[in-house]
């Protein structure tokens, strides 16, 4: 049911739309190519496992984690509220 100038769907439409644009953003910072065989960061050997599961790993887990948070992004602010946008 529509409600004001809204179309039917919309609410899901921007959800839908928030889920792609996480997903194209995680597709974006994936690792490519043949990775490392020691952490860039500290130089320890990234484990065969690791390698194997993540191809283009070129950072040891405890490094990627404590690398991770200063990757977070905001990304897109779909809310229609101002209070929103004040973050």
């Amino acid at each position: 049911m529509a409600s004001g100038w809204a179309p039917d769907g919309a609410v899901q439409d921007q959800i839908d739309d928030t889920i792609l644009d996480g997903v194209m953003r995680a597709r974006a910072h994936m690792p490519v190519g043949a990775g490392e065989t020691h952490c860039l960061e500290c130089g320890d050997e990234i484990p065969e496992a690791r390698r194997r599961a993540l191809p283009g790993a070129r950072f040891c887990v405890a490094c990627q984690s404590a690398r991770d948070p200063r990757m977070a992004g905001s990304g897109f602010n779909r809310r229609g509220n101002k209070d929103s946008q004040l973050r």
